[in-house]
């Protein structure tokens, strides 16, 4: 199938028209556009990724699992310091998406620079063509007057072809050499306008046919460019997610070297404080000075006096219940 060109289909049968180039131009406008905001949404994406990267960086500086020990403790630490190298990779892809961003609007001010020219030069000659086509019509109009003018000046000589008046014959003779001067004068000027206009319409020509040139090779680099800018910031966006996982591997190898019971038993021998427990706290009377014959002497002494009450009385319990006598030979009753 054949290409298609912008010198080829923006043509108007009108020679003042200028719908055609109008149609081009608004097209690259809006190409001029698109890379406007295609840079903005670039800018705005970095400057996202930056104040993330700025945030997720002073996560990482925070205390975590400060008093852990062992293996979860260095996890953790992995855990933070990997925290903070993708943090320092959303800065780097932040900057990468500034640079390009750059490229773009340096692009979109040079198709600028070189649409001003083109855009200049044809101005001008839209206005010298508008001006000329102008000035020829209103020459053929002042032609075709004169050739009228002409016309009647010589209709009134030969009606009065047989009148006897020659002062009044003279006259139209006179009349109608002027208008005919006048005409011969009118068609010059009218031939120097068409002449001029078909030179300023060639001139045109061509300069359209160059500006359709220039504009669509604009177009696809245009195109091509942002087309390219795109994938490249898909590529970052894909490569930023390689690199995030790729840290974040280095915490999960770390959990998976972390081991419960070593961690448990590192506790243990690191603060262990003994291996038997306390004895038994027994039972002495005040009075027999005796202990269970069963139970070992306490090793330690309490560390604050007993206050003693009186002994409960054997026939006045509360419960009803009768309370059994110790059949120690030392233990006694005392009565009130």
């Amino acid at each position: 199938m054949k290409n298609l060109h912008f010198k080829d289909f923006f043509w108007n049968s009108d020679l003042t028209c200028t719908n055609g180039y109008d149609a081009i131009i608004q097209y690259l406008n809006e190409g001029k556009r698109t890379c406007k905001e295609v840079e903005d949404f670039m800018k705005a994406r970095a400057s996202i990724e930056e104040k993330y990267a700025k945030d997720l960086l002073g996560l990482s500086k925070k205390v975590c699992g400060h008093n852990e020990m062992n293996t979860l403790k260095r996890s953790l630490d992995i855990f933070k310091l990997q925290t903070e190298q993708v943090s320092l990779s959303h800065l780097q892809l932040a900057q990468s998406m500034k640079e390009e961003a750059k490229k773009l609007e340096e692009f979109r001010e040079k198709q600028k620079e070189a649409r001003k020219k083109v855009e200049q030069c044809m101005d001008a000659l839209h206005k010298q063509k508008s001006s000329q086509f102008k000035k020829t019509m209103d020459s053929k109009k002042t032609y075709e007057q004169k050739c009228r003018d002409k016309e009647e000046a010589d209709q009134n000589v030969n009606r009065n072809t047989n009148t006897n008046n020659t002062k009044h014959m003279e006259k139209l003779y006179s009349k109608a050499q002027q208008a005919k001067q006048y005409a011969e004068e009118a068609d010059k000027t009218y031939q120097q306008n068409v002449t001029t206009m078909g030179k300023l319409r060639e001139e045109w020509l061509k300069e359209h046919v160059k500006s359709c040139e220039v504009f669509e090779k604009l177009s696809i680099e245009r195109i091509n460019v942002l087309r390219n800018t795109i994938w490249t910031h898909l590529n970052q966006l894909s490569q930023q997610c390689v690199t995030t996982d790729e840290l974040y591997e280095e915490v999960r190898k770390s959990l998976e070297q972390c081991d419960i019971q070593e961690d448990v038993e590192h506790f243990i021998n690191l603060r262990r404080t003994g291996e038997k427990p306390p004895a038994t706290v027994l039972y002495e009377n005040f009075y027999s000075g005796q202990r269970s014959p069963t139970e070992a002497p306490s090793s330690r002494l309490p560390l604050f006096p007993i206050r003693r009450g009186p002994l409960p009385d054997p026939t006045n319990n509360r419960d009803g219940a009768q309370l059994s006598l110790d059949a120690d030979a030392g233990y006694s009753v005392i009565q009130y």
